[in-house]
């Protein structure tokens, strides 16, 4: 091979692990947003059971003081 093509041949493979590192980094970010909404999933999936299970006791209360009167 000659220089020339040594030197476009590093020059790709420059581009290359340039490319890759550019991947990675944006996989590693991609992966936290994605932590980050499947915690802030969890956390709403919970606050919606417990507003959930407080309309159910009020629903109960309610209909207690309705037999009651």
């Amino acid at each position: 091979m000659e220089a020339k093509q040594y030197k476009s041949l590093e020059q790709k493979i420059d581009k290359l692990i340039s490319l890759c590192d550019q991947l990675n980094e944006e996989n590693r970010l991609l992966k936290s947003k994605e932590d980050n909404w499947v915690n802030e999933r969890a956390q709403l999936i919970e606050k919606n059971e417990q507003a959930k299970l407080k309309v159910e006791a009020m629903i109960t209360r309610l209909k207690a003081l309705e037999q009651s009167s």
